[in-house]
């Protein structure tokens, strides 16, 4: 059985408040586990996981990209998350630009990509995890996940499940400062984790501590952490 991508986790001081947030943008249930709360997805729509940490104390390396149909259902997504208690944020995006920049009620960025984009046409609600990293980056986690790469520009890169849906994205150097920690992570399950970490170290991947909570917590060619676990 190959690596899944079984969650992204995401660090909050009110893991159960910011994940009612992210329930009623994305429209799905809130569920409690032992590690935190999650909003179940499917194999093209990853599931979200918020577990205990800090809130957002500066740029994090990953933000996400939510997708609209329409300038008006864009408009009403923007309405309904300052609603629930988002914010609007300045990033130095420009007037002309058509996504609208807006944070969580963790302060964490997130992106409401303008109706008629074509990147993210058909990858669904949640559209793609942007992340900051180089070529080398998107090339491991597509050997990892065995996501083909769906754009190969230079030094920008994105990957997507064989099925569709949302999308991984490197955008390039300069990368944006390391944090202590990345609040966003990606969880990876496996049906023989030491076979897997294995693997993972072959490709590049280095192990930071074996007994994370979330099972061993790894770093990818560009020093961003991720968790391998179990699968259930």
């Amino acid at each position: 059985m190959p690596i899944t991508l079984a969650a992204l986790a995401v660090d909050s001081p009110d893991p159960r408040r910011v994940a009612r947030f992210w329930a009623e943008l994305l429209g799905r249930e809130v569920v409690t586990r032992a590690e935190g709360v999650e909003l179940p997805g499917s194999v093209t729509q990853p599931t979200l996981r918020f577990i205990p940490g800090d809130a957002a104390a500066g740029p994090d390396r990953m933000h996400l990209h939510l997708t609209s149909e329409t300038p008006e259902h864009q408009q009403a997504q923007v309405w309904r998350a300052l609603d629930l208690g988002g914010r609007h944020l300045d990033v130095g995006q420009l007037p002309e630009e058509g996504h609208i920049v807006l944070a969580d009620p963790d302060g964490n960025a997130f992106c409401v990509i303008e109706a008629g984009n074509r990147y993210l046409a058909g990858c669904g609600p949640l559209g793609e995890f942007a992340c900051d990293g180089r070529r080398v980056t998107g090339e491991f986690w597509s050997v990892v996940l065995g996501w083909p790469l769906v754009w190969d520009d230079g030094e920008e890169t994105a990957i997507q499940h064989p099925d569709g849906g949302t999308k991984i994205a490197w955008g390039g150097p300069p990368l944006g400062p390391k944090p202590p920690r990345n609040r966003h992570r990606l969880v990876l399950a496996s049906d023989d984790p030491v076979r897997d970490f294995e693997r993972l170290s072959a490709l590049g991947a280095r192990l930071l501590d074996a007994g994370a909570g979330l099972g061993a917590l790894l770093a990818d060619p560009d020093e961003n952490e991720f968790h391998l676990v179990a699968a259930d």
